[in-house]
């Protein structure tokens, strides 16, 4: 029986990677009813483990509302309207976005708190994101700003496309080594001309602290410390010249924190009349190993017990061996198209014998990555490698960059039952 192959919204089939070709399209709510295992899908394919994935969103709410700040999850990092849904459920304040065509996908999935963490320059940005406030009424919004010429730039656009609009809510941004204003002169400069600028209010502060992150506890402390000093200096002198309308109120203040959430969020916390929000994503699905050596750090700092692990790596991608064309060399039919390694080559994290899975041996190692082949190595003299046609599931080491390269995944139980699918739309 033939299959229709033409995309369609809602639904999965055979136009995307991972998914059975023999088997026919359907919507994405009946996937759990098929009754597939990992075992007879084809490979590559994107897997999400279920208990992981729900522990890490729950632990991390928590952690945030223990801390005394609120959670707005970057949904760069998974752009899936699913996970984005099971945050907002679980208690998220609202979601974050580098962009307005992010923050329109979000809005659609449910949101109706929204930072855009990054500058807004450009006329068709300005009109896109009125057009959303006009459909959205009583969205919550923030962008960030940083000079003023982007200032100068809004002023011009709005004069075409704002008359009669409320002017839009700002995050001045503080940085170092990306966007945002490097000195107290300039940022409070700033702060003064938003308090008559005809489209824009000033609603708080933002910063991102991720590119200084060093994962050791001493240097990564006085980076927070460098941090604070510098936000409660500019905060005063936007408090003692009264640059906050009254009615913007609470002040934002709003860190990063996939990295260093431990320490950012008492940045954020602890002062009436502010709003902290963090805005850490990688979370959602962890890692195997950029974040995790970050969380190691900060579960020793908190004291996190071996029996209680904090963030669980719940993103994977399975392979299967092509060839073993010499020893200790196994090719792996997944790449560059399918896992990221833009912040170190996967982990392999399980090896599959037949429905038998079993921990990755821990001599194997991932050494390199073609545009769909990976090259797992280990040394033949002190470990065994897998057979052709044997699985290997790797482990991605950045969530973000591997999210990107796949229109689905599939959400699997302890035993390797897909009991779910998420969506994403980078595209």
């Amino acid at each position: 029986m033939d299959h229709d192959d033409t995309p369609r919204a809602g639904w999965l089939g055979p136009w995307l990677k991972g998914f059975p070709a023999l088997q026919p399209p359907l919507p994405l709510a009946d996937v759990a009813q098929r009754g597939w295992t990992l075992h007879e899908l084809p490979t590559p394919l994107a897997v999400v483990r279920q208990q992981a994935l729900a522990h890490n969103i729950a632990w991390m709410q928590n952690f945030a509302a223990q801390r005394g700040v609120q959670l707005a999850p970057h949904g760069k990092t998974t752009m899936s309207p699913q996970l984005f849904r099971r945050q907002l459920d679980a208690g998220a304040w609202g979601l974050t976005f580098a962009n307005v065509h992010q923050l329109r996908l979000g809005l659609a999935a449910g949101a109706r708190r929204a930072l855009i963490a990054n500058q807004l320059i450009g006329a068709a940005e300005l009109a896109e994101l009125l057009d959303l406030r006009r459909r959205h009424p009583g969205l919550e919004l923030a962008f960030f700003v940083d000079s003023q010429a982007q200032l100068d730039l809004l002023a011009a656009h709005w004069a075409d496309l704002g008359q009669g609009e409320a002017r839009i809510d700002v995050l001045i941004e503080l940085g170092t080594s990306r966007c945002g204003v490097r000195e107290h002169g300039p940022a409070l400069a700033l702060a003064r001309a938003l308090k008559t600028h005809p489209a824009l209010r000033l609603r708080g502060i933002g910063f991102y602290e991720g590119l200084q992150v060093r994962g050791e506890s001493e240097p990564d402390r006085a980076l927070m410390q460098q941090w604070q000093t510098r936000i409660e200096a500019l905060l005063s002198d936007i408090e003692a010249e009264g640059l906050i309308d009254a009615d913007a109120q609470p002040l934002w203040l709003s860190g990063g924190g996939s990295a260093l959430f431990d320490l950012v969020a008492p940045v954020l916390a602890g002062k009436p009349g502010r709003l902290g929000l963090l805005r850490s994503g990688c979370y959602v699905c962890h890692d195997h190993e950029h974040y995790g050596r970050y969380m190691r750090s900060m579960d020793e700092r908190m004291g996190t017990p071996l029996s209680a692990p904090s963030l669980q790596p719940a993103l994977e991608v399975w392979t299967q061996v092509l060839s073993c064309p010499e020893p200790g060399l196994a090719l792996l039919n997944a790449g560059r198209r399918d896992v990221s390694f833009d912040a170190g080559w996967p982990l392999p994290v399980w090896h599959l014998r037949g429905a038998e899975r079993s921990k990755a041996p821990a001599g194997w190692r991932v050494t390199g990555l073609n545009d769909q082949h990976a090259y797992l190595r280990w040394d033949p003299s002190g470990w065994d490698g897998p057979a052709v046609g044997e699985r290997v599931a790797l482990g991605p080491s950045h969530p973000c960059t591997t999210f990107d390269k796949w229109a689905w995944m599939a959400v699997v139980d302890e035993d390797d039952r897909v009991v779910d699918a998420i969506t994403t739309q980078f595209a």
